[in-house]
């Protein structure tokens, strides 16, 4: 028998004093919990919200930062670029894959320059600046760049592409610490209460079910808040607890880095679980495997061990990390050229180790114990295909089709349990309208219960097609929303 990860309500009726009142309480200090915080505040509600850590921020001050934002930015237009509401959604829709919540994405693209402006408006600032090179997250302060498989087959084929990921001005991969700094700043001068070291157990309910309060526990006690018009909950995924990843995701239990907080555990997921919430997509999650940077290395063909080519190798290594999970039981290499060996100085940024060299594509090929001929034709055909900027068998762009046809040739061990870096994190969690409302399995709203960021099943739901930017766009978007509808539930 499963193991349940529900924490049930608290009865109201075992309630006899409530240790602090508020009108919005919110479960956790992330981009989504604060988000919602600034918003609820804005309607004159008093608002409490508790934090795990000693500080606040969560996994999105840990993060790069970017958020996911087009249609016309500020930025993307002093930079020269194009874009389209409509473009955007179409992306966003193929990204987000067969489960994708339509309402949701439409909402989120059609108030997207809104989402823009309210970030400014809060302090966070994006430097105008794109950033060609493809990446997660820029090595200077530029804001915008390039984040996913815009430009890859086959989203190239659905939607124009356009740069969309936005991150907040700061040198390096370090995008989240200004946006909550700033997130936490607004949220504090507009009376926000936020209470850090402070521990949810779990929600507390009326006898008709409607949510009037948490368990909250500080200082090692157990005291009850009262939430006179709704409890939002936004503690995160559950990457962090093995348990659920094993029973929900157990695809990611192949990743070896978590990509999260250690209150990362589900908390608020099971807690929406207890009051009757259900929850949706939790098999779903990212799995990243980052062979690039160097950028020379979208040049490489990656293979298994039946030295074939899977997949076209420019696209985000979201999607090629999920391929490989995809058949874990895999050998997997990444292969290039004496031309590439100059970059050696800096390898992929997960640190794979050589897996073999040879002169030939004979010898590396003998090296890697594929069979006989398999690595050489492949290299033959798509070397062939390269001379005339042509990739038939999967699509690569023109600009990274360079044959790989200067040998001596080497081999980057891209394999599950060889010391490859797959960075994994869960996109699962509570059913819930672009409102946060939580929904039961029947689809009926939970009176008093709203959830965003990781407790929500957002825009994020499929690994194959994410973006850098989605996460914390969805939590920063929907986290708003869902402060907006608690605040205005009197």
């Amino acid at each position: 028998m499963k193991k349940s990860f529900a924490d049930k309500p608290k009865p109201l009726s075992d309630v006899d004093t409530w240790f602090t009142e508020t009108d919005v309480l919110i479960i956790g200090a992330g981009g989504a919990g604060i988000s919602a915080a600034i918003e609820a505040a804005d309607t004159g509600a008093k608002v409490t919200v508790l934090e795990a850590a000693s500080e606040g921020g969560g996994s999105t001050a840990l993060a790069g930062g970017l958020i996911y934002m087009g249609g016309g930015t500020p930025i993307q237009k002093a930079c020269g670029f194009d874009d389209d509401i409509e473009e955007m959604f179409k992306y966003l829709m193929m990204a987000s894959g067969p489960n994708a919540d339509e309402a949701k994405v439409r909402l989120y693209c059609d108030q997207t320059l809104e989402h823009f402006d309210w970030l400014v408006e809060q302090g966070v600032v994006f430097k105008p600046e794109y950033y060609p090179l493809k990446h997660t997250n820029t090595p200077n302060e530029a804001a915008l760049m390039v984040t996913g498989n815009e430009e890859a087959w086959p989203y190239v084929q659905h939607a124009k592409p356009a740069p969309r990921g936005h991150k907040p001005q700061i040198k390096g991969d370090h995008g989240g610490i200004p946006l909550m700094r700033n997130l936490i700043a607004a949220a504090q001068a507009k009376g926000v209460n936020i209470v850090c070291d402070a521990r949810a157990l779990t929600t507390i309910a009326d006898e008709t079910g409607r949510i009037v309060g948490a368990v909250v526990r500080i200082n090692g006690e157990e005291h009850c808040m009262r939430a006179q018009r709704g409890v939002i909950l936004t503690g995160g995924g559950f990457i962090m607890n093995e348990e659920m990843v094993k029973q929900y995701a157990p695809r990611l239990s192949l990743g070896n880095y978590p990509n999260g907080n250690p209150n990362d555990t589900g908390s608020g997921i099971r807690m929406g679980i207890g009051a009757g919430g259900a929850a949706i997509n939790m098999n779903e999650g990212f799995a990243c495997i980052p062979y690039y940077p160097p950028n020379e290395f979208l040049e490489s063909i990656v293979v298994d061990d039946t030295g074939q080519r899977f997949i076209n190798e420019d696209v985000y290594h979201g999607r090629m990390g999920s391929a490989i999970l995809d058949r874990p039981d895999r050998r997997y290499y990444l292969i290039i050229d004496s031309r590439h060996f100059e970059v050696l100085d800096r390898p992929p940024m997960g640190g794979f180790s050589v897996a073999a060299v040879g002169d030939t594509a004979e010898e590396l090929e003998a090296e890697l114990k594929l069979p006989e001929g398999t690595l050489v034709n492949t290299l033959e055909v798509y070397n062939r295909f390269a001379a005339q900027d042509q990739d038939p068998l999967f699509h690569k762009a023109k600009k990274y089709l360079t044959g790989l046809d200067k040998p001596p040739y080497a081999a980057f061990d891209l394999t599950l349990g060889n010391g490859a870096y797959f960075a994994v994190m869960t996109f699962g969690g509570l059913d819930t309208l672009p409102s946060g409302e939580v929904l039961t399995v029947e689809k009926r709203i939970i009176p008093g219960l709203y959830a965003a960021g990781r407790n929500s099943a957002g825009l994020p739901r499929c690994a194959a097609g994410y973006s850098s930017g989605m996460s914390i766009g969805d939590a920063t978007f929907f986290g708003r929303q869902a402060g907006i509808a608690a605040a205005n539930n009197t």
